[in-house]
């Protein structure tokens, strides 16, 4: 039976990759999408969730704008050098013929997890503010999630922004903090993982000549593997938002540990930093399951196949 699925993100090339391996698969049910700034502003957060969702004819699926700016922090920057301005890398989608559901992101998720009948996993692709707030708004009804798997942080490759921080707990350490020590089981997938979940060009070529949903997701992955090029002479792409999806669907892709994980948020040099315990020394009771290997192979033949199992489906 289908897990029952929420999806926070804030697409982002990497977070459409992810969506399209989440509705691709068919051990997970997505009964909605909320998104939230990080990437780009939430403006074009919301309205790429919705394109998306429309290309992959899931304009079913209910999409709610969650928050723009961090809890505290007032000086995070998007990552558009990243993802292009309006986060899709240039790519222009079809408009959807629907706006952003009435209810907020907190609404939205509230809503899903109480008329589940079965437990729901909330996958976080972004920052975590939406997730926070809905610890805050209605700690009952987030008690009831089954595990939040989120992608970001890192316990010893540990920064991507700045030498120890992965953007997405840095944008909102904050709201991490919170999410950390909120009592929901919590799989961690950092950049010790992410950075090992690589695809190549090559890796595509079952999507070229392909339909339109390659047509699109082709570019994203052009411009996202340039970008990659520029900064470090590789073509090794890391997907990092697809690994996190991708445990979802199966968790044996990684090697956890049930670690205690905190997050720095007033550290001038280590602001968004996980502070991952891998030794023992704080004391602290576990909270975490946190990845620390991957099955690099196994991942990019689940990420592609089921991509282009998908695009064969939705045809021209």
């Amino acid at each position: 039976m289908p897990r029952p699925v929420l999806i926070d993100t804030d697409p982002g090339l990497d977070d459409a990759l992810a969506i399209m391996l989440a509705f691709a698969s068919p051990e997970l049910d997505v009964r909605g999408v909320t998104s939230v700034g990080g990437n780009t502003g939430l403006q074009h957060t919301t309205e790429n969730a919705l394109r998306l969702l429309h290309l992959l004819d899931r304009d079913d699926v209910p999409v709610a704008a969650g928050a723009d700016t961090p809890l505290v922090r007032r000086d995070s920057r998007p990552a558009t050098e990243v993802h292009g301005e309006e986060g899709m890398g240039g790519v222009r989608l079809d408009p959807a013929p629907r706006g952003a559901d009435a209810r907020s992101a907190v609404q939205l998720m509230t809503d899903v997890i109480e008329q589940s009948t079965e437990p729901v996993t909330l996958v976080a692709l972004g920052p975590l503010t939406n997730v926070a707030a809905l610890f805050a708004a209605a700690p009952r009804t987030a008690a009831r999630l089954e595990r939040i798997v989120l992608m970001g942080g890192g316990a010893r490759i540990l920064g991507n922004t700045t030498p120890t921080a992965e953007f997405n707990i840095w944008f909102d350490p904050d709201a991490a903090s919170r999410v950390f020590a909120g009592g929901v089981p919590v799989t961690m997938v950092g950049l010790d993982v992410t950075h090992s979940a690589v695809t190549t060009p090559g890796d595509w070529d079952p999507l070229r000549g392909g339909g339109r949903m390659a047509e699109a997701l082709l570019g994203m992955v052009d411009f996202y593997t340039a970008r990659h090029v520029e900064w470090s002479g590789s073509d090794r792409t890391p997907q990092h938002d697809s690994l996190a999806v991708a445990v979802a669907i199966r968790p044996e892709l990684v090697t956890t540990r049930h670690l205690h994980v905190d997050v720095e948020c007033a550290g001038a040099l280590t602001r968004g930093m996980t502070v991952v315990d891998l030794e023992g020394l704080s004391g602290e009771e576990a909270n975490t399951d946190v990845a620390l290997e991957v099955d690099g192979a196994a991942f990019a033949q689940l990420l592609v196949g089921r991509l282009a199992e998908l695009d064969a489906r939705l045809g021209a």
